[in-house]
């Protein structure tokens, strides 16, 4: 992605102190389009979708927001003792995200026509997003969710905490944070804590309402189909979607597939509201 960041600041709240976030727009100009609102990864940043949402966006005919969350990227680090709590994904949906929205002047017609598109924690995020607030959004894609947490989860979040110790991942990631400690074991230290072991949300995910597509590819390494068939048991009109190859990154490793099948999904949806 070739445009600079921009930042914006968020007041201090109860459970959270003031954060500034680094975002950028993706062709902001064309205001009469609908927005999509990137979420990324675990350990993502806004540095590191690289050029898929400008492509996507390009292909849907929508113009775009990404945006580093707190702990990423060039956004407000996590302090070195405080550690993410076993809630932290629910937080970024119903409070950071929504604080965001308001602060850029994203107003209410905007949001209506606004679709969430969301990658691994991202994509929790965006679920937890579209439950809080079912009739906010055009619709939902998300992208290797979590939903729960599953031991193949585990095993491959310990393995890259591994990588990050004794290998070169550390400096791999130093290109996109910040703070790349404070990213790395934000994300990795909750997830390897025994209090998140018990963290699900699927029967939060009964209340979404808009149109939402769901995609996993079978060879993801941090995740399986088990998020899909959960997704589908609470939100009945939900398309989910398997690909054969893609890792837990298909954005990355099979963004053609991925890319039709987002495409597919979104213009019908567009063409059932433009029928309804």
């Amino acid at each position: 992605m070739t445009q600079h960041s921009r930042f914006t600041e968020l007041p201090a709240t109860a459970t959270r102190g003031a954060l500034s976030i680094e975002y950028r727009w993706i062709d902001a100009a064309r205001a009469d389009a609908p927005l999509a609102v990137f979420l990324h990864e675990g350990l993502g940043s806004i540095e590191m979708w690289r050029d898929w949402p400008q492509a996507l966006c390009a292909r849907l005919g929508m113009r775009g927001l990404v945006w580093s969350r707190p702990g990423y990227g060039r956004s407000t680090p996590r302090p070195h003792d405080v550690r993410w709590p076993v809630d932290f994904l629910s937080r970024q949906a119903h409070d950071v995200m929504p604080a965001l929205l308001d602060a850029l002047g994203v107003d209410a017609s905007a949001r209506e026509r606004m679709w969430v598109i969301g990658h691994s924690d991202g994509a929790s995020i965006a679920l937890l997003y579209a439950a809080r607030f079912p009739s906010a959004l055009a619709g939902a894609v998300v992208i290797a969710p979590h939903v729960f947490v599953e031991a193949l989860s585990i095993e491959g979040i310990a393995h890259t905490r591994a990588l990050y110790e004794s290998g070169d991942l550390r400096a791999k990631l130093a290109r996109y944070h910040d703070d790349v400690d404070s990213a790395f074991y934000g994300w990795n230290d909750i997830w390897l804590s025994q209090d998140f072991q018990a963290w699900r949300i699927d029967d939060a995910l009964r209340t979404i309402r808009c149109p939402l597509l769901a995609v996993q590819a079978h060879d993801d390494h941090y995740g399986t189909m088990a998020h899909l068939d959960a997704i589908a048991a609470q939100v009945p009109h939900a398309h989910v979607h398997a690909l054969a190859h893609g890792g837990h990154s298909p954005h990355r490793d099979a963004p053609d597939a991925l890319n039709d099948a987002i495409a597919r999904f979104v213009q019908n949806q567009q063409a059932r509201a433009s029928i309804g």
